[in-house]
């Protein structure tokens, strides 16, 4: 069974949390708290209470993967969930953030270390060491965001969203905002949680054009041969140059939207469409953009979002609650789990009309009368 997050209206309703979580840095910078380096429990790095100066009896930890908490992207989102089960629960907290993968295991254990109830953990590439630690303590709750659930791990709990959903009427839009008749997009790695935004976005502009008569092309993406433009480097999420550079190839081919797949990398993209003086737009991807990353908003028509501040602020609650299973949690556009956030800047720029479409568009797909199909998405 899918479990479903809150409603919109709950999302809208905490986007002043979200703010406030995005303003509020986290206690760990980067490269402060290390595998190498694990601190005493106890430590301001690894600790915080609930702000009234007295501990709760309940404590969620959470590790980043090499992004950070600070990446205007999914592992700030996630962070966010965190915070506000810290405000509203009002329970301890730790965090810690990674550099680099081989600091994965290290730093999960660390956490359990620290005498946390819960720990979550962000990103696709932490699955590996996840699932070791989750079998190694079966008293401890775990929770992935972007990796199912571990088949025969009760205490694990997966965290997904399918985004082909919501990146399908992303491509729709980004189709009927193109002038140039070329939309582009790029990503960080080859991984599912990568793809699935890309598959999703090439079938919307294929529906376009078979619905509205378009020819538009999508350059960086072909969903056939599942190959396309990646940023390069050992750190391609961290690598927010090669994602302007990535970027300004795509622009060089004619794309006046681009949609980059790329965590902290996708800045970069967004910093080549700021430099075209308004020629060249962007859909950005996990989280609102405009909220994020409130600079690059005159670039952003919109944005794909996946609800993961609320999947973990839920997990954290049923783990508190005592209510924790491993039955993963699939945000879907019916669930509100994902969805195409406000146009904000473009709010004029879209048309009624293909704001209507975007709805009616919507509801083809929850119904089933749109099948969308990508192998990266879940099942």
């Amino acid at each position: 069974m899918k479990k479903s997050l809150l409603k919109l209206a709950s999302v809208i309703g905490v986007s002043a949390l979200v703010l406030a979580g995005c303003a509020e840095a986290p206690n760990a910078t980067p490269g402060e708290t290390t595998a190498a380096s694990t601190p005493a429990e106890g430590d301001p790095s690894m600790d915080s209470t609930d702000g009234t100066g007295a501990a709760g009896d309940f404590k969620a930890c959470m590790v980043s993967d090499a992004g950070g908490f600070d990446d205007k992207s999914f592992n700030e989102t996630a962070y966010n969930g965190l915070m506000r089960a810290k405000d509203e629960l009002k329970i301890e907290t730790g965090e810690i953030e990674s550099n680099a993968e081989s600091d994965f295991a290290p730093n999960i254990q660390s956490m359990i270390d620290a005498d946390c109830d819960i720990v979550v953990t962000v990103g696709f590439l932490l699955a590996n060491a996840t699932e070791a630690a989750a079998k190694q303590n079966p008293d401890l709750d775990f929770a992935i965001v972007d990796n199912n659930s571990f088949e025969g791990v009760d205490n694990a709990k997966g965290l997904i969203f399918n985004t082909a959903e919501s990146s399908f009427l992303g491509g729709y839009l980004a189709a009927s905002m193109s002038e140039t008749g070329k939309v582009g997009t790029f990503g960080g790695l080859k991984i599912p949680t990568v793809t699935i935004f890309m598959d999703g976005f090439a079938q919307g502009v294929a529906h376009f054009n078979e619905t509205k008569g378009g020819d538009v092309q999508i350059i960086g993406w072909n969903a056939e041969t599942q190959d396309g433009q990646f940023v390069p480097g050992n750190d391609p999420f961290g690598n927010i140059a090669g994602g302007k550079e990535t970027a300004t190839t795509l622009i060089a081919q004619g794309a006046d939207i681009i949609f980059p797949v790329a965590g902290p990398a996708g800045l970069g993209g967004l910093q080549a469409a700021m430099a075209s003086g308004g020629k060249v737009n962007a859909i950005w991807v996990d989280t609102d953009g405009c909220v994020s990353a409130p600079e690059y908003c005159p670039s952003i028509i919109s944005s794909v979002y996946k609800g993961m501040d609320v999947a973990v602020f839920d997990a954290i609650k049923a783990s508190m609650e005592g209510d924790f299973s491993g039955e993963e949690f699939v945000g879907t556009l019916e669930n509100e789990g994902t969805g195409l956030s406000e146009f904000h800047e473009f709010e004029d720029k879209v048309s009624d009309e293909i704001k209507a479409e975007l709805d009616k568009l919507k509801e083809d797909i929850i119904s089933g009368a749109i099948v969308i199909t990508s192998d990266a998405q879940p099942n």
